[in-house]
């Protein structure tokens, strides 16, 4: 709340109109020449995840700051207005961004937040208002477009010894629960003919996601991210397992390639082990795009800047998800080092910071004169 709070001080000592939705949004405003032309928007997210570091989202929302500071120091007053948004809980139930696109649901059960609290009393301490929650869509007219800075939170950038990425898409996402059963057995006295090992069965299917997206044309991911084992004795043959499957991809077609092969490969292990192996979907997230034309804005920016650059996707969450929804998106990313992020040790330099940020403001000067 604090750092809200110092947020909103800031803003309004820029002359910014400064308000709270009812998704519990901080929105600053700074209108433009013409107020009936859609807004520019920038913004990311203030709130952080536990033991998480100092630039996850808190990066975009501070370089929007100082773009509209910049404006404001130049006199350069832009044909569009520009809003500057700290969106409410990215990390845990993403209701800021998905209230202002229109997609958050209206059952508060829905919402699984990281303090377990209801998401009612979550939204009210930081000035929301759940009973109001649909009045936070904004129209289709509202915004012109929307612009993401954030820290990669990956490698790629400082692999590449790029200081800019240019975002493609932030990827869509298919999660799978998954249950082998097999027949717990005496480990000894169990000849290696006559078992029904789950463990085994579900060992081949953890190798089977990592060669099917190591293999797939474009780049990808899956990934088993949790195993349990049952009796998980020393002693015993593994009678079940349980796993998670998470495929990602920023095109669909990828998506359902991989799920489609995902289910045969499951299909033949089941049979060549003996093990019923049952398939739960548990969530999907279809993938956004970039806008084509923000995105080209940011690369041109960056390369006038004399910034190098390449484009890469999203393999992570963000508002821009859900803000692409609905208007045409772009996301600017900076090197995080040694691709550390959701950690103490989470890091990017002020010369790195200072790079996206100026990426920032030329994007948005150049869309100010592109857009209508």
């Amino acid at each position: 709340m604090q750092g809200r709070e110092l947020l909103a001080h800031w803003m309004k000592q820029l002359g910014m109109q400064v308000r709270v939705d009812a998704a519990g949004n901080l929105i600053g405003r700074l209108e433009g020449l013409d107020p009936h032309r859609p807004a520019l928007v920038t913004g990311s997210h203030l709130d952080t995840v536990p033991t998480g570091g100092r630039f996850d989202g808190a990066l975009g929302v501070l370089a929007g700051l100082e773009a509209c500071r910049a404006l404001q120091d130049q006199g350069l007053r832009l044909r569009h207005g520009i809003e500057l948004i700290a969106f409410a809980d990215e990390e845990s139930t993403m209701v800021g961004c998905k209230g202002l696109a229109g997609t958050a649901s209206d059952d508060p059960g829905s919402y699984a937040t990281s303090n377990g609290q209801p998401i009612q009393d979550n939204l009210a301490r930081i000035g929301g208002h759940w009973p109001s929650l649909a009045s936070a869509r904004r129209s289709d007219e509202a915004y012109a477009a929307f612009l993401e800075l954030h820290v990669e939170q990956g490698g790629v950038l400082e692999q590449r010894g790029d200081a800019i990425g240019v975002v493609e898409g932030v990827v869509g996402q298919r999660r799978f629960s998954i249950n082998v059963k097999g027949q717990a057995n005496h480990a000894g006295t169990t000849p290696m003919g006559l078992r029904q090992d789950a463990l085994v069965a579900a060992s081949r299917i953890v190798l089977a996601v990592e060669a099917m997206a190591s293999r797939h044309p474009g780049d990808p991911v899956a990934t088993v991210g949790r195993l349990e084992v049952w009796p998980n004795a020393a002693n015993v043959v593994p009678g079940a397992v349980a796993l998670t499957v998470d495929l990602r991809d920023v095109d669909p077609a990828v998506l359902d390639q991989l799920v489609e092969e995902l289910m045969q490969q499951v299909e033949n292990i089941g049979a060549e082990t003996g093990c019923p192996i049952a398939v739960d979907p548990q969530f999907s997230v279809d993938p956004t795009p970039a806008d084509a034309v923000v995105m080209a804005t940011i690369a041109e920016a960056a390369a006038d800047l004399g910034l190098s650059h390449s484009h890469l996707p999203s393999r992570a969450s963000h508002d821009a998800q859900e803000v692409g929804r609905r208007w045409p998106m772009g996301m600017i990313f900076v090197p995080s080092r040694g691709g550390l992020s959701h950690s103490a040790a989470e890091f990017t330099s002020d010369e790195q910071c200072w790079a996206g940020t100026s990426v920032l403001l030329e994007t948005l000067l150049r869309l100010d004169r592109q857009l209508p």
